[in-house]
């Protein structure tokens, strides 16, 4: 189930269409080419790998599930990491990506003398933009910037298939007890819009609001995508509720929706579950 750190997390992917956030620089300079990486979310964790660069992490979240670092030490969570943790490593940058939970430590670690790269990925554009700074601060520009204009193509692409096809009532489902569900502005609500779909939730009050089965009935999704990620989800009395009965179950990837590298990788599976049969022809070619 979503607990109350990953709601906060979840909760600070707002998509508002505003312009990309700059990164932010904390702490001494760091080198041109760091040796010595810890990373403060799964995202950056996988934006390192995406680099070619996974051989310099020396510590990452306890929510680090690649299996590039099954190894590593762990040094916290995203919004509660271990000062101590990260000191003792002794690293030469700390990746990082802001939220209030997590300001005091990464401020107080600043202070102790370590190097830090604050990094926002509440957005599309935000990430993109992260790919390059990153890169740069691994001393990896070109890669950076290569990967960058890679993933922004993919997602044109999947867009671009998507404006011939009939829109999809979906629904996407981020926990079962209580229901939460994406909503408008959540970070899912413009992947579903780019895959060819209609956000079922579009007019909830907030991102990620907790449903009722009232409010679930309403909805009157085609589809409904269990992104839950847990094992034996409790989602059958949801699924017999009449207006949901007859909607189709996709299940997603476990962290489909984790802002970083693999975006453009959740569209196309965002796509797929949403226009199976647009996936099965382009298969059958």
């Amino acid at each position: 189930m979503i607990r109350p750190q990953k709601i906060v997390a979840l909760a600070a992917l707002l998509l508002c269409g505003a312009a990309p956030r700059a990164p932010i620089r904390l702490g001494p300079e760091a080198a041109k080419a760091p040796q010595r990486i810890i990373t403060l979310a799964p995202s950056l964790t996988e934006t390192v790998l995406a680099l070619g660069a996974g051989e310099r992490l020396i510590g990452v979240t306890r929510f680090d599930d690649a299996p590039e670092v099954g190894a590593l030490p762990r040094v916290g969570g995203y919004v509660d990491p271990s000062v101590e943790a990260v000191l003792s490593l002794r690293p030469d940058l700390l990746l990082v990506e802001p939220s209030p939970g997590n300001r005091a430590a990464v401020e107080r670690m600043a202070a102790l003398g370590t190097p830090i790269l604050a990094v926002h990925l509440g957005t599309q554009e935000e990430i993109l933009a992260g790919l390059r700074e990153i890169g740069k601060a691994l001393g990896l520009a070109p890669r950076g910037a290569e990967l960058a204009a890679e993933t922004a193509a993919r997602l044109e692409a999947v867009a671009r298939r998507s404006k011939s096809l009939a829109k999809v009532r979906t629904l996407v489902v981020y926990d079962w007890e209580p229901l939460v569900v994406a909503g408008p502005g959540s970070f899912a609500d413009r992947l579903l819009e780019q895959a060819g779909a209609l956000n079922a939730a579009a007019g909830a009050r907030s991102a990620y609001p907790v449903y009722s089965a009232e409010l679930a009935m309403r909805a009157a999704p085609e589809v409904i995508i269990d992104a839950a990620d847990v094992p034996d989800p409790p989602r059958e009395r949801i699924l017999k509720l009449p207006g949901l009965d007859k909607a189709r179950l996709a299940l997603a990837s476990p962290n489909l929706f984790r802002p970083g590298p693999r975006l453009a990788e959740a569209l196309e599976e965002l796509f797929g579950l949403v226009h199976p049969e647009a996936r099965d022809e382009r298969a059958q070619r």
